[in-house]
Order: structure tokens, then C-alpha cells, then sequence
């Protein structure tokens, strides 16, 4: 009897846990059925508004540009060296200053030209005087042959003195302009206007005619020109318009709050760089406040037509993807869509698109990496450009 009522009572025990547990099952469904509920509510709400900045596209004729990298170069560079064999006495100018066409640079020491002209001045007097002294004879000679007093090789002989002082006279003058010439050369002026660099020889230093290294390097920097390269591609269109009239080339200095610089284009290199595929072409800039300086990296924009009525959005609206360019557009609906955009070109910030906008249609230029289509938008009114 005992052994019963023990099966008995472990029977109830067990029927009241199984009946626990599926009460506890019964609740836990009910309460994942009311969570997929809210969950399906949300859903059906439409999601999370992204707020984004926004841009219209517009219609407008736009410059055709070609972008290059360009480099500064002086409009001339001289090598100021010596004609003369000398000591530096005087230097003219302080390192880096401007000077004028013809301005004095260097004084080598005069003494020894002043000596040689006048050496040569004292040489010019004596066959001057030779010369008096020859005239005279043929003088005498001409009226002693008519009266047949002198015979004619005599009087040959006179002429052929003349002549020979004559001669005399016209070397010794020459000597003297020589002279004079090296006395001029004793001091170094500048050939061109320009900046001059740093002095190679300071006072004190003996130089030798056209010696190997320069006294000083100057640069002629107004004007000034902007060297760059363009694709050879574009060569037959550079060559039309170059022919129709002057073309402007803009330039900026990167990294910089310079303005850009309005340029014309002067150089058409007569061969195309094999290595490269480019031509190399250059830009004369006045340079009056000489903002540009030899050696330096410029932006230069070159424009070779006109795109009329073209599709103009920010540049920053364009993406690009694994199957090319694309844009988001806000639909009437304030839903973001993803569409396909063939890109002209891009310059100055904005992106010409050939294909796939139509005017007026608004892009999203920031937040697009939160964006798929079908995605509500609110629009950045601080930042949405109307």
C-alpha cells in the first residue's frame, strides 16, 4: 500500500510541472506574436526619415575646360657673367631685389682698361701723325711729277705711304674703340629687367671672361609664363580656336586664397611627347603684382569652347558605383532614388551631366551613404540649395 501511494502522488506531481510548462509556452507565444505585431507596424510606417542636403539641377552654358597641372617659368633667365678678366670692386644690388634694364651690377677694377685705351689713344696720335706726315710727301711728290721732277716711282712710292698711314690710322682707332669697349665692359649692367638671385661672387673676387660659372642668375618675372601638357587628343581643337583667336588660360595657386589669374595662351609645342602622349603648351600672364614665381605648382584651366544649355549639378552628387556614375534624385514623393548619370565632365566644383537628369530635378549632395532607394527624406534647409 505504501508503495502505491507513492506511484500516485509522483504521478501528480508530474502532471502539474507538464501543465506549468505549457502555460508558460502559451504566454511566451502571445508575446512573440504581439512583438512581430509592432514589429509589422513599424514596418508598415515606412522606416527612418534620413535627413539629407539637397541641390536643383539647372540648366546653363558652361565653359568646356581642359584641367592641367602647371609649372611657372620666367619669361627669360640670364646668366650675368663677365667679359673681362678682373677683380670685383663693387657689387650694385642686394641679393634678391628687382633691377631695371641697363642698371650696374658689378665693377670690376677699371685701372687696366683705363691704361690699355690710353695706350691705345697715344698709338691713334703717333699714326695720326705719321699719316700728316705722309700726306705731306705725297703733296710734294704730285707737284714735283707734274713738273717731271720726280719720277713715277717716287711718286708711287709716296701714294703707297699714304696709304699704308691711312691704314696705320684706321687700326690705331680701332684699338682705341677695342679699348674703350673693355673699359665699358669693366662694369657688368643688367641685360633684361628682372630678380636677380643670390651673388656667386661678392667683392674682393678675381673673375676671368665668360668663366664657367655666372656672377649671378636673373629672371624677368612681368611677364612670366605657365607651362603645362595636354592630351595630344586635343590638339586639332587648340589649333582651331588658336587660329580663330586667343584663347584664355586661368590659373590658381593651390593651397592658397590667391585669386585666379587670367592668362592667354602663346606656345603650341611643334611635337607631341612620345613618352607621355601629351603637348606642351604655354600661358603669358602679365604678372604685374607678381603673384606668380619661376618653379612653382599651379592649377590651370583652359577654355576651348562652350557647352550650351547643359545639365549642371554639384559635383559632390555624383557617386560612383561598381556599374559607373549615379546620383540620388528626390522624388515627389520625398523618397530618394538611385539613378544612372553620364558624366561630360567636371570643373570648378560642378559636373556636367550628359545623360540620365533633366533641369530642376533635385539631387542629394550630402548623406548619400545612408541612402538606398525607396528611402524617406527630409531636406537640410539650412544647407539645400532651392
Amino acid at each position: 500500500m505504501s508503495f502505491r501511494k507513492g506511484t500516485i502522488g509522483h504521478t501528480r506531481r508530474m502532471v502539474r510541472v507538464l501543465a506549468l510548462l505549457t502555460l508558460i509556452g502559451v504566454l511566451s507565444a502571445c508575446g512573440n506574436a504581439q512583438d512581430a505585431s509592432t514589429s509589422n507596424d513599424k514596418a508598415g510606417s515606412g522606416g527612418p526619415t534620413i535627413p539629407v542636403t539637397t541641390a536643383t539641377a539647372v540648366q546653363k552654358t558652361v565653359p568646356v575646360r581642359l584641367d592641367a597641372v602647371g609649372i611657372v617659368e620666367a619669361y627669360a633667365t640670364v646668366n650675368v657673367k663677365s667679359r673681362v678678366d678682373g677683380q670685383i670692386v663693387q657689387v650694385h644690388f642686394r641679393e634678391g631685389d628687382y633691377v631695371a634694364e641697363g642698371a650696374p651690377l658689378f665693377d670690376i677694377d677699371p685701372r687696366p682698361f683705363q691704361v690699355q685705351l690710353q695706350q691705345a689713344e697715344a698709338e691713334l696720335a703717333r699714326e695720326q701723325a705719321q699719316l700728316a706726315l705722309a700726306r705731306a710727301a705725297m703733296q710734294r711728290y704730285e707737284d714735283l711729277s707734274r713738273r717731271k721732277l720726280a719720277s713715277k716711282e717716287q711718286y708711287d712710292q709716296a701714294r703707297t705711304a699714304l696709304e699704308a698711314a691711312e691704314a696705320q690710322v684706321r687700326a690705331a682707332k680701332a684699338t682705341v674703340e677695342n679699348a674703350k669697349l673693355q673699359l665699358d665692359y669693366a662694369t657688368i649692367r643688367a641685360p633684361i629687367a628682372g630678380r636677380v638671385g643670390a651673388v656667386l661672387l661678392h667683392a674682393g673676387n678675381m673673375v676671368k671672361a665668360n668663366d664657367t660659372a655666372p656672377l649671378v642668375v636673373l629672371r624677368q618675372l612681368s611677364p612670366i609664363y605657365v607651362s603645362f601638357s595636354v592630351p595630344e587628343r586635343e590638339l586639332p581643337i587648340l589649333q582651331r580656336r588658336a587660329a580663330a583667336g586667343s584663347l584664355q588660360v586661368q590659373v590658381t595657386v593651390p593651397e592658397t586664397d590667391l585669386p585666379a589669374l587670367t592668362g592667354q595662351l602663346s606656345f603650341i609645342d611643334n611635337t607631341v611627347d612620345a613618352a607621355t602622349g601629351t603637348v606642351r603648351l604655354k600661358a603669358t600672364f602679365k604678372n604685374e603684382e607678381r603673384l606668380l614665381w619661376p618653379g612653382q605648382f599651379v592649377r590651370v584651366a583652359l577654355a576651348v569652347s562652350e557647352h550650351k544649355d547643359a545639365v549642371v549639378v554639384p559635383a559632390q552628387a555624383v557617386q560612383t558605383g561598381p556599374e559607373g556614375a549615379y546620383v540620388f534624385v528626390v522624388a515627389p514623393d520625398e523618397t530618394a532614388q538611385m539613378r544612372a548619370v553620364q558624366v561630360a565632365y567636371s570643373a570648378g566644383g560642378e559636373s556636367v551631366i550628359g545623360q540620365g537628369l533633366a533641369p530642376g530635378e533635385r539631387v542629394v549632395t550630402l548623406g548619400q551613404s545612408r541612402l538606398a532607394s525607396g528611402i524617406k527624406v527630409k531636406f537640410d534647409s539650412a544647407a539645400s540649395t532651392p
